[in-house]
């Protein structure tokens, strides 16, 4: 009787440890929608209270990062919310910005404290030709289509936005399609903050926009396998050329002074290693 006591309770236990797993995972798929939601209609305020306080928290965006709390809200309430909607915090009549999140992977570290998101997202972007005389962008509409590599930390018991990592990897005009569109089509910043009082704390060597089609890393080492991709086969080279003379590979590396505390250890759940060892942040 002892030890079928002593099993079960071993059982409750484990049982215990993969409900609150799965439970995490739901609440970042859930952050993560509800940060897309927000960001459809321009409600900036209310996406910049959802990023963590840590100091480690950033944006990765268009070849360039947001530091802090102070450089995410540089980049959410001065770039975007000046351009899109004038500085107010919610939509402008006329303009659409809807963002479909899908294709969602989450991995929440074994201390329930850590997780990472790999999803995909698709846009459409534009202004109703009523809008043409008032809103800065004219007469437009595009598509867009991006992924996202981001990490999450539970704070105080909430799930929030830590480092959050964007690569919209294509775009096209609406009447024309994704073979027509201008290189460069979002123009890289140049500039960092203060010169620029909307700018990035720091350029980064590690810009992509279509043609461009490298892989953005993958967080997670492949499901049968166990192993990662290698780095040449995450560039793109032109057909028939050398993977070694292409662009080298994109890369999920912190900004200078940050680090993984638990770099190196390795951690699974049911047989399986859910995040690359260099990537885990939990001992």
């Amino acid at each position: 009787m002892d030890a079928d006591i002593a099993e079960l309770k071993k059982e409750v236990s484990l049982l215990r440890k993969e409900l609150s797993r799965v439970s995490d995972e739901a609440e970042v798929r859930k952050v993560h929608f509800k940060y897309g939601y927000y960001l459809d209609k321009c409600l900036y305020n209310e996406v910049v209270d959802m990023y963590a306080d840590h100091p480690d928290a950033y944006v990765e965006f268009l070849g360039s990062r947001y530091r802090g709390k102070a450089g995410i809200k540089r980049l959410y309430n001065g770039r975007f919310q000046s351009t899109f909607v004038k500085g107010r915090n919610g939509p402008v009549h006329g303009f659409l910005l809807d963002h479909i999140m899908m294709q969602d992977i989450v991995d929440v570290d074994p201390s329930g404290t850590h997780a990472w998101c790999r999803m995909r997202a698709l846009m459409q972007a534009g202004t109703h030709k009523s809008v043409r005389e008032t809103h800065p962008r004219g007469h437009v509409q595009w598509w867009e289509g991006g992924l996202y590599e981001n990490e999450y930390l539970k704070e105080n018991g909430v799930w929030k936005l830590f480092r959050y990592r964007y690569f919209p990897f294509w775009h096209a005009e609406f009447e024309t399609g994704w073979s027509l569109t201008k290189e460069n089509y979002v123009p890289w910043p140049t500039k960092t903050y203060p010169e620029d009082p909307w700018g990035p704390d720091e350029i980064i060597e590690q810009k992509m926009l279509w043609p461009d089609t490298r892989v953005v890393p993958f967080h997670y080492p492949h499901p049968v396998t166990g192993k990662r991709v290698d780095d040449d086969d995450l560039r793109a080279p032109n057909y028939g050329q050398d993977a070694a003379e292409a662009e080298p590979p994109l890369s999920l590396s912190l900004p200078e002074g940050q680090e993984r505390q638990g770099e190196g250890n390795t951690w699974s759940n049911e047989g399986s290693i859910r995040v690359l060892p260099e990537l885990v942040e939990n001992p």
